[in-house]
């Protein structure tokens, strides 16, 4: 099966997805992993992705279509997508290279993103991401690596990409509410339960 995770910048689209890949049995795959990836790479694509990021614009459509089309090719498993699509004319294009049994629509407030995401802390080595509201050491716990917080991570970009999320992402739930698809999820609560209430809809629509 595939499922879409929607949800502004800081709603937990990926924490709660890399949560479930081994329960669900999917493989989770982030755009914004792929592109940050190709960034630090300092490939052309990279070079391209980090203006438009930084500046709390979406990412052109062909660049990720073009990615997302080369990881389908590569997987057998069913796919979560994080981060994509994030408007209506990526679903679309979506819709002719993958069948989508799921949608799960990641609700909250942008003060509580903001809040998210300005207290977010990355490990340099393994990804791992922290917060401070949670954790207050320098090194991730996992692999000893360095935390950092990442260039886009202030309170003016973090709003901007917000009102972006709302003026071209938003509309997908209409499109895949459309489709009998939409399962919304109130996202300001504990993550733990988050969690166990997507296992929950996976299971009834495997």
């Amino acid at each position: 099966m595939n499922l879409i995770f929607l949800g502004p910048p800081g709603a937990g689209k990926g924490t709660i997805a890399a949560r479930l890949v081994a329960s669900a049995g999917l493989e989770h795959l982030s755009t914004g992993d792929m592109l940050r990836e190709e960034m630090k790479q300092g490939t052309e694509l990279g070079k391209l992705a980090k203006q438009y990021i930084e500046e709390g614009k979406l990412v052109p459509d062909s660049v990720i279509i073009g990615m997302v089309k080369e990881r389908l090719a590569k997987t057998e498993a069913g796919i979560m997508f994080d981060g994509f699509p994030r408007t209506v004319a990526q679903a679309e294009a979506l819709d002719e290279i993958a069948k989508i049994d799921a949608v799960i629509d990641l609700e909250t407030t942008v003060d509580v993103v903001v809040e998210r995401i300005c207290g977010r802390r990355l490990c340099k080595q393994c990804g791992a991401v922290y917060n401070v509201k949670w954790y207050s050491g320098s090194t991730c716990e996992k692999c000893g690596g360095e935390l950092y917080i990442r260039a886009d991570d202030t309170e003016e970009t973090i709003r901007k990409r917000f009102d972006v999320y709302l003026k071209e992402t938003a509309p997908l739930v209409d499109y895949y509410d459309a489709k009998g698809l939409v399962h919304r999820i109130d996202a300001t609560g504990d993550v733990n339960e988050k969690v166990e209430e997507i296992a929950a809809i996976i299971e009834s629509v495997k």
